[in-house]
């Protein structure tokens, strides 16, 4: 007898290895499925018009008016006997298409920068990372050890948290001034934006996790004799450490949403740099293009923690992460082309 098929909506059910990769692969289609019918589909949102032509009017060749003014321009030029423009429906200037972004991705490492001063885009993602690593750096050399023990000693977390508690309401860019006064203008302050932004955060997440040790274990090792300093060090340690290593891949994200402010902090760098440069020029392609690669390098980290995860800690189910995105495309592709081995169905005894 087959398995009962368990219902797309399932309360805490597993869907199945084919049902997460068709939902995994529709995570993405979708918006781009959206994104796609509002720039290919005219009758859909197309408020202005792209002049192709400007025929003898006072509009300009390849640039986008409102309709109403398109129409009151052809509309006198028709008065005065003069050829009318002709133009086709399109979006903003700052909703180019899928395929415009995707060639301004591709095109941006390899166009040279436009000042003698400026860096290269890989250059650019070179600095970001830098910044990123850094300042979650020295937010985790500090952050995970305080935060272990304010979830283990009533001590420490009476007498850190209320403070922390306190500091982490308080926006990180709100201290851009005084990082620049104090760092200078460089990478500093930007590292320690990113500090500020994560720091606080993930005292509190992880002093939170550690309070969810499971009490029997350290019961049981209490009544074997094991003191404060074994007890932190060979059961509430080893016993919280996979959760750890998730919340920390959750504040590695937390990280990457400061990076735009922090790159505005004192002399503009990295992949910040480029999104400001392109929007001033108007090249909203390479601005959509840069914020996209921003999201690409942050799940690409995570993807890469989450299989060092599974490999540092194979006992545990990372239910909440799900299977990888690579995971999803590969189960997905191999769904499409029927490669997906089928377990025979086990049959009953008496």
């Amino acid at each position: 007898m087959s398995a009962r098929r368990v219902p797309w909506l399932a309360v805490h059910q597993d869907l199945g290895a084919r049902r997460r990769a068709v939902l995994g692969v529709l995570a993405f289609l979708l918006p781009l499925a959206i994104w796609s019918a509002f720039s290919y589909l005219p009758f859909l949102w197309h408020p202005k018009m792209l002049v192709l032509d400007a025929g003898d009017t006072y509009l300009g060749e390849g640039k986008r008016y409102d309709e109403a003014a398109f129409h009151e321009a052809n509309a006198q030029a028709a008065v005065e006997g003069k050829a009318p423009a002709r133009g086709e429906p399109a979006n903003p200037v700052f909703l180019p298409a899928p395929h415009e972004v995707a060639l301004a991705l591709v095109l941006g490492f390899q166009e040279p920068p436009q000042n003698d001063s400026d860096s290269w885009l890989h250059e650019r993602i070179a600095e970001s990372l830098r910044v990123i690593f850094w300042g979650f750096f020295w937010a985790s050399v500090v952050g995970v050890p305080l935060g272990v023990l304010c979830g283990s000693f009533m001590l420490f977390a009476r007498l850190t948290e209320p403070f922390v508690d306190f500091i982490r309401y308080m926006p990180a860019p709100a201290f851009g001034t005084l990082l620049v006064a104090i760092l200078g203008t460089q990478a500093a302050p930007k590292v320690a934006v990113i500090f500020v932004g994560t720091f606080f955060q993930m005292v509190l997440v992880l002093a939170n996790t550690t309070r969810q040790m499971d009490r029997g274990l350290l019961e049981a090792a209490q009544t074997l004799g094991a003191d404060n300093r074994k007890l932190l060090t060979h059961v509430v340690v080893p016993g919280v450490l996979p959760r750890l290593y998730i919340d920390m891949r959750i504040l590695l994200g937390w990280a990457w949403t400061y990076l735009i402010v922090a790159e505005l902090i004192g002399e503009k760098s990295g992949i910040t740099a480029y999104i400001q440069q392109q929007g001033r020029y108007f090249n909203f392609d390479k601005v959509y293009a840069g914020i996209i690669l921003i999201g690409l390098l942050g799940l690409f980290t995570d993807q890469v923690l989450q299989a060092l995860g599974r490999r540092l800690f194979p006992w545990e189910a990372d239910a909440a992460a799900g299977p990888s995105v690579l995971g999803r495309v590969r189960a997905f592709a191999r769904q499409a082309r029927g490669l997906e081995v089928r377990a025979p169905a086990q049959s009953t005894g008496a």
